[in-house]
């Protein structure tokens, strides 16, 4: 019966009180189909030793699962299912998987000797409980398997044996179908890569990608595909538009309604149709609504001014929907008099438009050169960018004006007085007196080889004028014409001059003005010059004097040769302070699209799931080196907090000695926290491969980085209470950054690796004695830490207390125990580890302190004898007093404001 008191069927075996069992259970050949690994659940009860009385040594609590790989079933005397004759070795063939013990045993009120059934009801007073325990087997690589259980003498009853593989069931993730994918059975890349399959209607994008994790979940999406034109993205498919809607792109956008004047009646449009009498242009989008061409402009009106004539209308009532309507202006000319009546020809080869007759956006145009005694009619239409499409001829306007007989010109020959390169002076004179007093002249001048493209005027009140703006060595036409109280007189005979096509001579009227014009723009040039010098300079020594000010109160530290300035003035704010934790994410952290994320390999494994390195892409940058954490599936949300949590911290952290984050991914499956790839990984293992490789120099310059970075944090108030060479990465340059903040860790595999106290791990090898006792950690306790790390660097990695328990570990210390200085490390470097680990935290040298002693020793070399440093056994006035046994003066010095050895060092005897 089971723990409810219901029958069941078990296999059961209870020869305790014989000697030398070796009892086997042998299951029928399991074929593997697709898995590589395979899992066996065992649901067994087993009886505790104790319990069963007169029973001799030979009992077990235990028996051992095996498996047997295979192509084929095998012999029925290979698979006997039992053996009653002792044996000292098992079947052939067959390899362990694991010894399995239970966790809950049968417990009686009343042991009953001669009981070995575990199915009897007439005890009422038994408890009967059922373990559970599932193991791992593989990888596998024949078609079937058998599994045997054996027994060496236990009192055990197998209830059943549930095998199962694990596979990422399929899925669709971003419009692609993605295949059941069974994991890999080796450890070397726990990953598979699978390309999906767009489905119906969509097309890729880019290449869609998912991993399949061991636990059968899907990890990492890569890439996409997109819904086709006319197919929009529902319910996880690419459905057709509703009639009446339509897609033009492909992307994953919605359908649109169809514009205004358009319709689509069939499903899946790609385009909406225009309406009868609607149009499209071939420049419009789809988008666009369809529209039709404007009606005739309105309220054409001309007007005449000697030989010009002014063209001026009104825009169309309707512009057909659109914007861009413009204008053509059509001219013919049709002879004056009897003789040349009704005789009309184009004129437009005759006349010169401004701005010009064709596409004309103004609604006013110019006609010059018209001929006296004319008739002349001008049609304007009007059209937009669908008037092609119309096929119809455009509205247009119509007006027919005749031109007065010219009057004759009073102007004579125009002469030339002189030319530069840009100027022309003329002159003329009267060739007759003018009917009524003359106002003032018009020149018309054009370039000869540009007659037709522009003409420029100019007015003079005199008979004379200088035209300048002219190019060099080019020939222009010049025509002059007089404006009297009754109008325009006709224009002169045209005259052409050029400009000249070298520098002027100065002595002329034009080259004295020249030399004016020069001397003014350089004297007014050094006036700017000279104020410009003036302000720059006090600029300069304003600037140089606040430099030499704020330089003395600016706290900074070097990293490979560049000054880095401390976080003054910013402080650590903890996440757990937030009402929503998940907040600090969103306050200290950038969100990345999973998309310019591409994962290469796993390189490793953490707590909350794998960790692999990949590149990370953005926009007009190059591709970075990227570590990449990932949040197995089927994490609660507390577990999705504190893995984010470490994100919130390193967020805020912005220093060459503090790994650096790049981004979380929180929006999508899986949670990753994407941080900068350190080529070398943790400093321990990078020591241990690494011994006896190692310059001095390069040494303590990881001390000094790591310390670098340690101040920072100091300075900003956060304390990390984990600082160990585990959690120091390196990178290829050998710099060292402080890593690993916040998470919960599993710190190692034996089970003296922690000393717990409430709940919480702490690494006692590396943590300082009142963070053991009393929890109380402090950048003092850091400090500790710090002298642990010297240690292992020194020793390339070495484990600290080497093979001590951690309770030995804690009544060692307490007892005054310190690590000794490891082969080959410095005399003033071990000093320094032991003011690191001195009993009284306030006696704990700072960091800045360890930077700045670091600093010293690089600086004075390594080589040199210890004598040669300023003091290198004392880290603080504290401890220098202590030394000379004048620590009865340190509130003295304090109170004197000698709190560095610096300022000791300076002091006067008086």
């Amino acid at each position: 019966m089971d723990e409810r008191n219901r029958p069941i069927h078990t296999f059961q075996v209870c020869q305790v009180m014989e000697g030398h069992q070796n009892n086997w259970l042998v299951s029928e050949w399991v074929p593997r189909r697709a898995a590589q690994k395979v899992f066996v659940e065992v649901r067994f009860t087993l009886r505790d030793c104790s319990s069963i009385p007169w029973v001799g040594g030979t009992c077990k609590e235990t028996f051992n699962l095996l498996y047997r790989e295979s192509d084929a079933p095998l012999p029925p005397s290979t698979s006997a299912s039992s053996s009653s004759t002792p044996a000292t070795r098992p079947p052939a063939h067959f390899a362990k998987v694991d010894t399995i013990a239970a966790d809950l045993f049968i417990s009686l009120v009343d042991t009953i000797a001669a009981d070995q059934s575990f199915t009897q009801t007439d005890l009422g007073d038994r408890v009967l409980r059922l373990n559970t325990e599932v193991r791992q087997v593989g990888p596998l690589t024949r078609k079937g398997f058998h599994l045997a259980f054996q027994d060496l003498g236990a009192c055990i009853a197998l209830v059943s044996v549930r095998v199962f593989y694990k596979k990422c069931p399929s899925t669709v993730r971003n419009l692609a179908l993605f295949p059941d994918t069974v994991p890999r059975g080796d450890t070397s890349s726990s990953l598979v890569e699978v390309r999906g399959r767009c489905l119906e209607h969509a097309e890729e994008r880019e290449e869609p990608k998912l991993y399949c994790g061991v636990d059968g979940d899907w990890l990492v999406p890569l890439g996409r595909c997109v819904c086709s034109i006319g197919y929009e993205e529902a319910h996880g498919r690419c459905l057709g538009c509703n009639p009446g809607f339509y897609k033009a792109f492909a992307g994953n956008i919605k359908c649109s309604k169809c514009p205004p004047h358009s319709s689509s009646p069939a499903p899946s449009a790609p385009v909406c149709s225009c309406d009868r009498g609607y149009y499209r242009a071939p420049s419009d989008p789809p988008t666009a609504a369809c529209t039709r061409p404007p009606s005739a402009p309105r309220d054409l009106l001309v007007s005449i001014n000697g030989s010009t004539l002014f063209l001026e209308w009104a825009a169309p009532a309707d512009p057909g929907g659109r914007r861009d309507v413009t204008y053509v202006v059509h001219c013919w000319r049709c002879g004056g008099g009897a003789e040349g009546a009704g005789q009309c020809e184009p004129c437009e080869d005759d006349v010169h438009f401004l701005p010009r007759p064709l596409g004309l956006s103004s609604t006013r145009v110019a006609i010059q050169d018209v001929l006296a005694n004319s008739n002349y009619t001008f049609q304007v239409e009007a059209l937009n960018g669908v008037s092609a499409q119309a096929n119809r001829r455009p509205a247009a306007l119509n007006i027919s004006i005749s031109t007065a007989p010219a009057g004759a010109s009073v102007v004579g020959l125009i002469s030339r007085d002189w030319a530069s390169q840009t100027s022309i002076a003329l002159s003329w004179q009267e060739v007759e007196q003018p009917p009524s007093p003359i106002l003032d002249y018009e020149i018309k001048y054009y370039e000869k080889e540009q007659k037709h493209l522009s003409y420029s005027y100019v007015r003079s009140h005199t008979a004379g004028v200088v035209v300048s703006g002219l190019r060099p060595s080019t020939l222009y036409v010049f025509h002059v014409r007089a404006r009297t109280a009754s109008g325009l007189s006709s224009f002169s005979v045209p005259a052409e001059f050029s400009t000249a096509d070298k520098s002027p001579e100065l002595g002329g009227p034009q080259g004295s003005v020249l030399v004016m014009v020069l001397a003014a723009v350089g004297g007014f040039s050094l006036l700017v010059i000279l104020t410009l010098f003036l302000l720059i300079t006090g600029r300069c020594q304003w600037w140089m004097n606040t430099k030499m000010k704020s330089k003395e109160q600016r706290r900074s530290h070097y990293q490979n040769g560049h000054v880095v300035p401390f976080a003054r003035g910013k402080t650590y704010v903890d996440p757990d302070t937030y009402e929503d934790p998940t907040q600090a994410v969103h306050d200290f952290t950038m969100e990345i699209d999973p998309a310019r994320i591409r994962i290469e390999r796993v390189i490793g494994a953490g707590e909350f799931g794998e960790v692999c390195s990949g590149r990370l892409c953005s926009p007009g940058k190059q591709e970075v080196g990227v570590a990449i954490k990932t949040l197995k599936g089927g994490y609660t949300e507390g577990q999705r907090r504190d893995f984010l949590r470490e994100a919130g911290i390193m967020g805020q952290f912005h220093h060459p000695n503090i790994i650096r984050l790049e981004g979380v991914v929180t929006k999508s499956r899986p949670v990753m926290i994407i941080v900068e790839f350190m080529q070398n990984g943790s400093l321990d293992s990078f020591l241990r491969g690494q011994e006896g490789r190692l310059t001095l120099v390069q040494l303590v310059g990881m001390l000094r980085g790591i310390a670098s970075g340690m101040a920072y944090l100091s300075d900003m108030g956060y304390v990390h209470r984990d600082l160990a060479a585990r959690n120091i990465l390196v990178d290829e340059a050998l710099v060292c950054k402080v890593s690993d903040f916040g998470l919960s860790r599993v710190l190692e595999d034996d089970p003296e690796a922690s000393y717990t106290s409430v709940g919480e791990k702490i690494p006692i090898r590396w943590t300082a004695p009142e963070a053991i006792a009393y929890r109380k950690f402090s950048s003092a306790s850091d400090a500790w830490s710090y002298g642990i790390v010297m240690w292992e660097v020194m020793s390339y990695g070495e484990r600290p207390y080497w093979e001590m328990s951690n309770q030995d570990v804690i009544l060692s210390i307490e007892e005054g125990y310190r690590l000794p200085a490891p082969v080959g490390c410095p005399l003033e470097l071990h000093q320094l580890m032991l003011h690191c680990w001195q009993r009284d935290r306030r006696l704990r040298p700072h960091f800045c302190d360890l930077l700045s002693f670091l600093d010293k020793l690089i600086h004075n070399g390594l080589s040199e004898s210890v004598e040669s440093l300023d003091y290198p056994f004392f880290i603080s006035v504290g401890d220098w007093l202590d030394s000379i046994k004048m620590s009865q003066y340190k509130n003295n010095f304090i109170a004197a404001g000698y709190t560095t050895l610096d300022s000791v060092s300076a002091m006067s005897i008086e």
